[in-house]
């Protein structure tokens, strides 16, 4: 059974750097990704790794957002954050050949760590 854990949610400035990582899924038919979600909002795709090794990365997070991974975890590495990153944050699992920030293509999620940038 898949069990994704995120860990390196907190609280920073505006400004602020955060990390997040979870574990690596080893079956090479998946590709992960991370996702975040507001009590006003539906949940966003952020940024995914594809088969290739390229990333796919929505517009809002360009520039300050990077994800990646090495032998073991997926890792997102926030820079310069917003109080508008404020969000608990997920790392999911989906095959390779879905959608990369389509919610509904990830069939593995994590409980979700929490993020907030304050002002």
């Amino acid at each position: 059974q898949v069990q994704l854990v995120e860990s390196g949610g907190g609280s920073v400035q505006a400004g602020g750097t955060l990390r997040l990582s979870c574990p690596l899924i080893r079956y090479s038919r998946y590709c992960m990704g991370w996702f975040r979600q507001t009590p006003e909002k539906e949940r966003e795709g952020v940024a995914a790794m594809n088969a290739d090794g390229t990333t796919t990365v929505t517009d809002s997070v360009k520039g300050r957002f990077t994800v990646s991974t090495d032998s073991n975890r997926l890792f997102l590495q926030m820079n310069s954050l917003k109080p508008e990153d404020t969000a608990t944050y997920y790392c999911a699992a989906r095959l390779c050949q879905s959608p990369a920030l389509t919610e509904g293509a990830y069939v593995y999620w994590g409980q979700g760590t929490q993020v907030t940038v304050s002002s």
